[in-house]
């Protein structure tokens, strides 16, 4: 799932593109609500994480500009302004959830996987696929009760074909979705993280899962 940060603090912009893309997420990531603007109308993101007080232009500017774009993209308010009314501008204005700063990680990625799950109308954080089960919150993806160890790489194209099974995503939406924005991928290496992910789900008994429609991408 794709993420953006728009942070000015460069430590905790850094810091927080660093733990979210090991947790799998392709994560671009701004100092400025103008840049912030610029990224959110040229890329399809899930969830934008914005801070209020930005240089050039401030969050609520940013938010406002986006919905009346008509950009559906979750929006995860991160400010230091905690006051009661604080949270219910930004609320109206269109963010979906707001979380004051300081902050807990954990907490952050609970929020963020709670916006993800209402992209797909997934309430329980746990999906069944036959003897696989995939908790969306914990990234863990397990075969008859047995942890699969994957990758974040993996772990992220594993979710992204689970909340679109039945359908085949194409080579491009996929490299589009599972890298950052400046990222420079081949085909080859898209093929080489399926062709793990296969391998590690088979070596667990759990076979022909993951499917390709040559020429167009691959589905479950």
């Amino acid at each position: 799932m794709k993420l953006l940060i728009v942070e000015d603090s460069q430590r905790l912009r850094s810091s927080l593109t660093q733990g979210l893309t090991r947790l799998g997420y392709a994560v671009d990531a701004v100092a400025d609500g103008r840049n912030a603007l610029r990224y959110i109308s040229n890329v399809e993101y899930d969830v934008v994480i914005l801070d209020i007080r930005l240089p050039q232009l401030d969050g609520l500017s940013v938010l406002k500009q986006m919905r009346a774009q008509h950009n559906k993209a979750h929006v995860l308010i991160l400010s230091a302004k905690g006051q009661t009314q604080d949270r219910v501008d930004g609320l109206r204005l269109g963010a979906d959830d707001y979380l004051v700063k300081p902050f807990s990680f954990d907490e952050l990625q609970a929020r963020i996987g709670a916006l993800l799950r209402r992209s797909y109308n997934q309430k329980n954080p746990l999906v069944q696929l036959g003897a696989l089960e995939y908790n969306t919150a914990l990234k863990v993806l397990s075969h008859t009760g047995q942890p699969i160890p994957l990758t974040p790489h993996e772990i992220s194209l594993f979710e992204y074909l689970l909340m679109n099974r039945g359908c085949v995503v194409e080579y491009a939406q996929l490299e589009h979705r599972l890298y950052n924005n400046d990222a420079s991928v081949s085909r080859n290496a898209l093929e080489a993280h399926v062709s793990s992910l296969r391998r590690k789900l088979k070596g667990h008994g759990a076979w022909d899962v993951v499917k390709t429609r040559r020429g167009f991408g691959y589905y479950i």
